[in-house]
């Protein structure tokens, strides 16, 4: 019912050093200064997924918005993988270094945000972990920063609708707001 919802694709690294990546998309902004987003994950049966334990683990995350050129890439991600095994491995994703945190970014995507964990809650009769981040580090790539802003015609983000459908963000119009 809630559709489109943009994807985040939310990378980690474990106590280990190994980087993990995984596309949530209950997705959302919540406030802008400080500059904070949320975003859900769903267990599959009794255990946390990796990404959960990961943050826990070292309080920091990067949201990697997903375009059309990466959803395919996305979709690989979000296959069930045994805990030693890297999404970039498996993907080919190719991890850069974050500025100001441990979790590495996704070098295919076009706007990264390093976060630190704020909140964690556990909500729902199916355990769901509610993540709550500040922003403290913004990476745009030139190609769809204009003005001092994302371009998001330029960026082509791609949101999900339900289970197996994927919008694009073609159609595009505006509106004033009353005074």
């Amino acid at each position: 019912m809630v559709a489109p919802r943009p994807i985040a694709f939310v990378s980690t690294i474990n106590k280990n050093g190994l980087p993990n990546a995984a596309p949530f998309c209950f997705f959302m902004g919540v406030t802008p200064v400080p500059l904070t987003v949320a975003f859900s994950i769903m267990r599959r049966g009794d255990q946390k997924k990796d990404t959960i334990c990961n943050i826990e683990t070292t309080r920091d995350f990067v949201i990697n918005i997903v375009d059309e050129k990466l959803c395919q890439t996305m979709n690989m991600a979000s296959g069930s993988y045994p805990s030693d095994m890297s999404e970039f491995d498996v993907t080919g994703l190719t991890p850069l270094q974050s500025e100001k945190i441990t979790s590495p970014r996704i070098a295919e995507s076009l706007v990264q945000l390093e976060c630190k964990l704020l909140l964690s809650l556990e909500l729902g009769t199916v355990p769901t972990s509610l993540v709550i981040g500040e922003v403290v580090c913004v990476h745009i790539h030139e190609s769809v920063y204009q003005n001092g802003l994302v371009d998001v015609k330029q960026l082509k983000p791609i949101g999900r609708v339900s289970e197996n459908l994927y919008a694009r963000f073609t159609d595009f119009f505006e509106m004033n707001r009353p005074a």
